[in-house]
């Protein structure tokens, strides 16, 4: 009797299917665009450009005889990085996990290359290598290719990222290509960025906060230590020049003639900036005064022409920047997607301060860019870059 029954509605249903005609449109899912993200992004670019048309024109008459020579060199970057964003966005973000551990070797390999004759030294600094007649900084790429390989590494470990063996190892994941940024390319504070980004994704994916306080406070009493050391010291000819960088730091003054110049320019433009700034364009700092200002120093050429109401303002669109990154990341389909855009923020957010803190007299000098701004053409497109990985993110969240 049950067969019978169930035969019976079975027959039922396709007497009624029978009498309607089966559709076979399917329901196109709604994409998410997080058009605010959107309009910051665009926003930064395009008052990048302006600002570093504003900050260089005058040294790149002098240089180049040509008042736009960085614009034009920062317009082809970002144009191009524009266009990759865009295609990255459509790309299933889900695809990286098979090329992570390509991306990490790679960023090495690129690192080393800087060693051989495919490498650029600009300003007495080694740490470009020309690709087809682009000069490319592997630092950047290393940048993404940690967040990639790392992204991937923990989101497979899942739960076991608690057992503390595993731990330890996603830790020292970075730590190779640290050294090689840091000892090859002389680049300490790209080193220690990546090392960040690495130790911000361990600290969001894993429970309980004992042993990244532990870690943090090893790391502050060993930065602690060296300043002490360094100031009982003093200077001689013969110290490291990130010794009398953090002796610059202490008393810009004191070495006003060397590490402490370049600070105490910046700190007079952003105390002659007031509260509105002089206008745009209007700079004296950016005349000679404060060298390669266009590069890390432009956020005190900001200040100087925009005031601190500008210099807020920028720093408004960064912290709503990184907020929606944070609300992307949260919403996330999987843990995957949540640690690649947790990495993106960890790097914009990490480089913001770090900038801002340099221009400011915060921390000792140490050459960082302020995203999206600063001069650097590899910087921007791996930005971008990242960004786009960013929203593929959220096309994938469920609205």
């Amino acid at each position: 009797m049950a067969g019978a029954t169930r035969t019976a509605r079975s027959g039922a249903f396709a007497t009624r299917g029978m009498d309607r005609p089966v559709s076979k449109k399917k329901v196109k899912k709604e994409v998410y665009v997080d058009y605010s993200m959107v309009f910051v992004v665009l926003f930064l670019l395009v008052f990048g450009l302006v600002m570093l048309y504003s900050t260089s024109s005058y040294e790149a008459t002098l240089k180049k005889g040509d008042s736009a020579y960085y614009l034009k060199h920062q317009l082809i970057p970002t144009v191009l990085g524009v266009g990759v964003m865009i295609v990255v966005s459509r790309i299933p973000y889900q695809i990286y996990k098979k090329f992570a551990s390509i991306a990490y070797v790679l960023s090495i390999v690129l690192v080393l290359l800087v060693k051989t004759p495919m490498g650029m030294t600009i300003n007495k600094a080694s740490r470009w290598i020309k690709i087809g007649g682009v000069s490319v900084q592997p630092a950047e790429a290393a940048k993404l290719a940690m967040i990639i390989a790392l992204a991937t590494f923990i989101s497979k470990l899942s739960r076991n990222i608690t057992n503390p063996k595993a731990f330890w190892i996603v830790l020292c994941v970075p730590l190779p290509v640290c050294f090689l940024v840091w000892k090859v390319t002389s680049n300490l504070s790209s080193a220690i960025i990546i090392f960040c980004i690495a130790f911000a994704m361990l600290f969001i994916s894993t429970p309980g906060y004992r042993r990244f306080i532990a870690i943090s406070g090893s790391v502050v009493g060993a930065a602690a230590g060296v300043v002490f050391f360094v100031k009982k010291a003093g200077f001689n000819s013969s110290m490291n020049f990130r010794f009398v960088r953090i002796l610059a730091w202490l008393d810009p003054e004191a070495y006003v003639n060397d590490k402490g110049y370049q600070t105490l320019q910046s700190l007079y433009a952003i105390g002659s900036g007031g509260l509105f700034g002089k206008g745009l364009g209007e700079s004296m700092q950016k005349l000679g005064f404060i060298p390669e200002a266009q590069n890390d120093m432009i956020f005190s050429i900001i200040c100087e022409e925009l005031g601190i109401v500008g210099a807020i303002a920028v720093m408004l669109m960064f912290v709503i920047l990184i907020y929606r990154m944070m609300v992307i990341a949260q919403n996330a389909p999987d843990m995957y997607g949540a640690l690649l855009v947790i990495g993106v923020m960890a790097h914009i957010s990490i480089q913001v301060i770090l900038n801002i803190a340099v221009v400011t007299n915060t921390i000792p000098n140490t050459g960082i860019t302020l995203p999206f701004i600063s001069y650097g053409g590899t910087a921007v497109l791996f930005l971008l870059t990242e960004i786009g990985i960013v929203f593929n993110v959220a096309r994938h969240i469920d609205v």
